[in-house]
């Protein structure tokens, strides 16, 4: 299936859902990362405001930039022959203000020669939604837990466990939808209402700690990749221990130079 695509488009991604394949993406943020996980044939690659933790070491997402996140996306956008890259709208581009939300997404279009934009948020951001969406920029949707809003939620627990929270959700992905979103991603939500909502839908849904009914999963890839070892909730699933990986690499390298032994003679001009 991998050969037989030269480039993942929206069109494609709708086609997987009717056809029940689900939908492997992943989050990068730079050139080299991003041409690795392209090469192995992931279908979505999510220059995510998580670069805001993993690559800045701030507590939330809160304080990235338009302009650094530009700067992922153009990296990535090198690196990758085959997926469909989406940036996130960093927090404060577009909340409230529906022209803001234009110019920040057609910025980060034109400058990074990304794909799409992901925007979290349902009927409050329904007009900026449109905007963007009116100029042919395509929109992916963020429902459930939305990182951008944390000091509004207080917490990181599971969202929409109450029937009141779970009908508002339903009734955003339906919204979002019918505004024209391609896709929607779901984050710590119940395995069941996930399900649920992603049956309702003609367009994938991508859970990231939302159970398997979804239509497509994403992880944050210093997390599954054990980069990053502080972060371990119940959805996460490491696939790789690299830090420790590196860990050894770097004692080694250390220990060799210290020796004398690097570089040797072979190594040497």
């Amino acid at each position: 299936m991998q050969s037989e695509i030269k480039r993942i488009t929206t069109h494609i991604l709708r086609e997987f859902k009717q056809k029940g394949e689900k939908i492997a993406c992943l989050t990068s943020y730079d050139f080299s990362m991003a041409k690795l996980v392209d090469s192995a044939g992931i279908e979505v690659i999510l220059v995510g405001d998580s670069a805001s933790n993993v690559m800045a070491g701030h507590e939330t997402t809160l304080p990235i930039t338009v302009d650094q996140m530009i700067y992922h996306a153009q990296g990535v956008v090198r690196g990758v022959k085959r997926a469909l890259v989406v940036v996130d709208l960093p927090f404060g581009s577009y909340q409230g203000n529906s022209t803001e939300a234009l110019r920040t997404a057609v910025r980060i279009m034109k400058e990074s020669e990304a794909h799409a934009v992901k925007m979290e948020g349902g009927v409050e951001i329904e007009d900026c939604i449109r905007r963007v969406l009116s100029a042919g920029i395509p929109v992916m949707g963020h429902l459930g837990l939305t990182p951008q809003s944390i000091y509004k939620f207080g917490t990181y627990t599971v969202r929409a466990k109450e029937e009141q929270e779970a009908a508002l959700l339903r009734s955003n992905a339906r919204l979002l939808e019918d505004l024209g979103c391609f896709g929607v991603v779901l984050e710590k939500i119940p395995a069941r209402l996930a399900r649920e909502v992603s049956a309702s839908l003609t367009i994938p849904t991508i859970g990231i700690g939302a159970g398997n009914g979804c239509d497509g999963q994403i992880l944050v890839i210093h997390d599954m990749l054990g980069i990053n070892k502080d972060f371990s909730p119940r959805f996460l699933r490491r696939y790789a221990d690299l830090a420790e990986v590196m860990n050894t690499a770097f004692m080694n390298y250390i220990s060799d130079v210290k020796a004398g032994d690097f570089p040797n003679e072979k190594e040497s001009y």
